[in-house]
């Protein structure tokens, strides 16, 4: 595709032909995406940060999922097969360590053997590579690790994403894109031809916008009229880092059976690019969209959240499980019980805090909590409403998604 053909050219050459909005590893991959298709268009990314990827991209645990939990035919379980492939082929590609360790999906009560068995049964429908391990066989090969029963996800691996993001950052200024940083994007609107996007006192227009806004993606898409109904509801994943155990405490990734009643996957053991292990996340309510820390408040993120309707109706429909992560955020001994159910070696001295993350949540007024990729539509703009798990993983193929939509005119 020529220059000419890139979508919604400015009018003025001073203006870029395509802005996206938010410099994560979705943004990045989508300017990569855009790049390729539309060959010397002028391309911009906003980032509101000092650097790339420093919020979800840069704040997870680290894994390139292989699509084991989604539900099929889910744009979740679309992304994650493909994502995952062109994940580790451009960590190949561009030098980047990685490895493919694996997962074990293990059962500690009877009661969760149905559900590790019906997840068995959701993977291969989705075509993943899984089996199931009886309890010795479990045991050889994670010792310290206690089970009933599990599953082994082959194709699970590990890397650090910002090390990717930055890399994307890389490839997409060399190419002729412009990163700018510090640019905080407000508000805007659309004007005929043209999207006018407001950074402060700046103005910049450009033909079309995308918005990979993460935390702020509601704001953005009520300032441009998206049509999606949603708010943001920022969840804070607390992490600890393990200390005093052994470098082969455990070769997988080890995450419980994931419980339906709760809206997440549970603390899992995570081995990481530099050496050693951390467990987590938690999901309790965060003070702040860049609430990092339990003493960071912002009266906004929290008046937006609590005069919600859906947000009440959440907090109804996910009570106990809220409560049960509240409780476990709190005390540091009732956050360890969670892991000693699979890993009772691991102690309460051996538990040190490391760096949390927060979860964009998209929530519906109903109070539903999105689970699946959103995305929204303007004339000029397209909105990634809602990028939950495992987007850092399928950032490739959602790049792509993106542009083929700004392209179609869909």
């Amino acid at each position: 595709m020529t220059r000419s053909e890139a979508p919604g050219p400015a009018t003025d050459h001073q203006y870029p032909d395509l802005v996206i909005v938010g410099g994560g590893i979705v943004g990045l991959a989508t300017g990569l995406a855009a790049q390729s298709r539309w060959p010397g268009a002028r391309i911009l990314i906003l980032e509101q940060e000092e650097r790339v990827g420093l919020h979800q991209t840069g704040r997870n645990s680290g894994v390139i999922h292989a699509g084991v939990y989604y539900a099929p035919g889910s744009l979740k379980a679309q992304f994650c097969r493909i994502g995952a492939a062109d994940m580790r082929a451009f960590c190949d590609a561009n030098g980047i360590p990685h490895q493919t360790c694996g997962k074990l999906i293990v059962a500690t009560e009877p009661g969760e053997l149905p559900r590790m068995r019906a997840l068995l049964e959701r993977a291969r429908a989705n075509g993943i590579r899984i089996e199931e391990i009886a309890a010795e066989d479990a045991r050889r090969m994670e010792p310290n690790i206690r089970s009933i029963g599990a599953l082994l996800s082959p194709d699970t691996g590990i890397v650090d994403f910002g090390v990717v993001a930055a890399r994307m950052a890389q490839i997409f200024t060399a190419a002729g894109g412009t990163i700018r940083t510090g640019a905080r994007v407000t508000g805007g609107r659309e004007t005929g031809a043209q999207v006018e996007l407001d950074l402060g006192s700046e103005r910049i227009r450009a033909g079309r916008a995308v918005f990979c806004a993460g935390l702020w993606a509601d704001r953005l898409a009520r300032a441009f009229g998206a049509p999606e109904p949603f708010r943001i509801i920022p969840f804070r994943g607390e992490y600890f880092r393990i200390r005093n155990q052994p470098a082969d405490l455990v070769s997988h990734l080890i995450y419980p059976v994931p419980d339906p009643e709760r809206p997440f996957l549970g603390v899992h053991l995570t081995r990481k690019m530099d050496g050693g292990f951390t467990v987590g996340p938690n999901a309790v309510l965060a003070g702040a969209r860049d609430g990092y820390s339990r003493l960071r408040v912002s009266p906004r993120d929290m008046a937006e959240a609590v005069t919600y309707p859906g947000f009440w109706r959440m907090l109804a429909r996910n009570a106990g499980p809220a409560m049960g992560e509240l409780a476990g955020s709190v005390s540091k001994r009732l956050y360890l019980r969670k892991v000693q159910r699979y890993c009772p070696r691991v102690g309460l001295t051996d538990l040190t805090p490391y760096r949390a993350g927060i979860r964009a949540q998209a929530v519906a007024p109903d109070g539903r909590l999105i689970d699946d990729f959103l995305f929204a539509r303007t004339p000029r703009t397209l909105h990634v409403c809602n990028a939950p798990s495992p987007a850092a993983t399928s950032s490739l193929p959602i790049g792509r998604y993106i542009v083929s939509k700004l392209g179609d005119g869909a």
